[in-house]
């Protein structure tokens, strides 16, 4: 008779201790429902971020470029093309694609200007990148600008990354 009665208890703890409760559950995935809804957005934001500095580094390299251009032949290039002679070939295949970032250079960008002595290389986001929505310029004078941000059209004498605010 006791021997029964064991294996009647044991038998019942096993059933009872099966798993989960739906509301158990129903809190787990809205915790998790929660967590993916904050940290997501971030993540992303991260992501894009830390594409940026491609863009960046390259702005500067040309603009260093078409100073050096400017000190050997008193202007930034052509009509038509940004460091417009054969010794600067090596560098000044406008446009030129990035893993992230289109380059492009222009010539008398200032008002006024039609000899050469202007120019604007602009960085433009690639297709298919997180940073897709995003164009940042340099000039001549160092002046940066970002144009497009997050895909808004923006008029920033900086360049942005975090928010739409220098």
């Amino acid at each position: 008779m006791k021997l029964q009665t064991v294996h009647c208890l044991s038998h019942r703890a096993r059933r009872d201790a099966h798993g989960f409760t739906l509301i158990e559950v129903m809190i787990t995935v809205a915790i998790i429902g929660i967590l993916a809804a904050v940290a997501l957005p971030a993540y992303n934001d991260y992501i894009r971020r830390g594409k940026l500095p491609e863009a960046f580094s390259e702005l500067s390299n040309y603009r260093a470029k078409m100073e050096q251009y400017y000190q050997d032949n008193r202007n930034y290039g052509s009509s038509t093309a940004c460091a417009a002679d054969s010794s600067a070939n090596s560098w000044n295949t406008f446009p030129k694609t990035g893993t992230n970032f289109t380059f492009s250079c222009a010539t008398n960008t200032r008002t006024g200007d039609t000899t050469q002595q202007s120019y604007t290389v602009t960085a433009t986001g690639n297709t298919g990148t997180a940073v897709v929505n995003h164009v940042y310029t340099i000039n001549e004078l160092g002046a940066q600008g970002t144009t497009k941000f997050k895909g808004s059209t923006v008029s920033a004498s900086c360049w942005l990354t975090r928010d739409a605010t220098c």
